[in-house]
């Protein structure tokens, strides 16, 4: 009896010792999938990562962050819904998400001082996670509304975005860029998903949806509607370039919208930003687990494809931290 129980008291030992091991081994190996191995998060961290509104594109590829970061990484996340561009500055700044999403141009201004940051102190202790993929500016219209031009904007009812954010941010060089403000329109202030329910509804004209593409919002409108993207292109695009750089001229593809042929228009760089005082090593673990679990961030929109080593710091207006930046050398993604 006696030796019948030392032998189940081992082989319940040997079983316990094979089962870790295998454990291990899985997750050595999955975390050593990039060629530079990450070491096991250092903290019980919370990272709450900052996205957009539902309707849009930053909510479901911020999602696939959250989700990379819980399941992949091991720290605790998830995914909050905001007023995007300027409200997640705001948010990284004080201290209420450690990561989030925004545009280059808004980005520019925080870092810079001007703009919706004018008479502030520059954000200078903003820093970039990574790179990942043009906002398209889609200036939409219905098609029995008139508008072909930007200039036919003046007298009609537009949305421009949510107050502040980085549509609308966006909307206002639109403007300037045209030698117009919001005195030739009648402006609604809503989030573009809002607007386009209004243009569905006969109450507005033209909307402004700076996403990347396609946007499902408009998609879905021009599946019942007829509609037309209004390019932007000419002196306009000149402008913005010259006195705007982190504009480019671009097209949005014919078949994009049931558009027969390529639409000019102007992009920015979509970032992702991460609080600055983040440990060094939790900032590396991350970005190791995002391109260890790529499937997962381009599965989440089409857009996001665009996310990739060699993308990285295109359009990348401030520092790097330097947990991305340690990743990002030892990968040969920068010098």
């Amino acid at each position: 009896m006696k030796k019948f129980s030392l032998v189940i008291v081992a082989i319940l030992a040997f079983s316990l010792v094979v089962g870790c091991g295998g454990q291990s081994t899985a997750e050595s190996s999955a975390a050593g999938q990039s060629g530079a191995a990450a070491s096991a998060p250092a903290s019980n961290q919370f990272i709450t990562v900052a996205t957009g509104g539902t309707s849009g594109v930053y909510y479901p590829v911020g999602g696939a962050f959250s989700s990379v970061i819980q399941n992949r990484v091991g720290l605790r996340s998830s995914a909050q819904t905001t007023g995007a561009s300027v409200e997640n500055i705001n948010l990284i700044l004080s201290d209420r998400a450690e990561m989030a999403i925004m545009m280059g141009d808004a980005v520019t201004q925080a870092y810079q001082g001007f703009g919706a940051f004018e008479g502030q102190e520059p954000k200078e202790e903003l820093r970039g996670l990574m790179s990942l993929y043009p906002n398209y500016v889609q200036l939409v219209a219905m098609a029995n509304s008139g508008i072909e031009t930007f200039y036919d904007l003046r007298g009609k009812r537009v949305g421009v975005g949510a107050p502040n954010s980085g549509v609308e941010l966006n909307a206002r060089l639109m403007f300037e860029a045209h030698g117009m403000t919001y005195d030739d329109v009648r402006q609604d202030f809503l989030m573009y998903g809002e607007a386009v329910d209004q243009m569905r509804n006969g109450m507005i004209d033209a909307a402004f949806v700076t996403s990347g593409i396609p946007n499902g919002t408009v998609m879905d409108l021009g599946a019942t509607n007829e509609i037309r993207i209004i390019p932007i292109e000419g002196d306009g695009m000149a402008y913005l370039r010259e006195n705007y750089p982190f504009f480019t001229a671009n097209v949005i593809p014919a078949g994009t919208y049931n558009n027969t042929e390529d639409i000019p228009t102007a992009t920015i760089m979509n970032l992702m930003l991460v609080r600055h005082d983040l440990p060094e090593d939790t900032v590396y673990n991350i970005v190791a687990g995002v391109f260890d679990n790529l499937e997962t961030i381009h599965n989440s929109h089409n857009a996001a494809r665009n996310i990739t080593l060699e993308n990285v710091m295109n359009g990348m207006i401030v520092p790097l931290h330097p947990g991305a930046e340690r990743f990002y050398r030892e990968m040969g993604a920068i010098d």
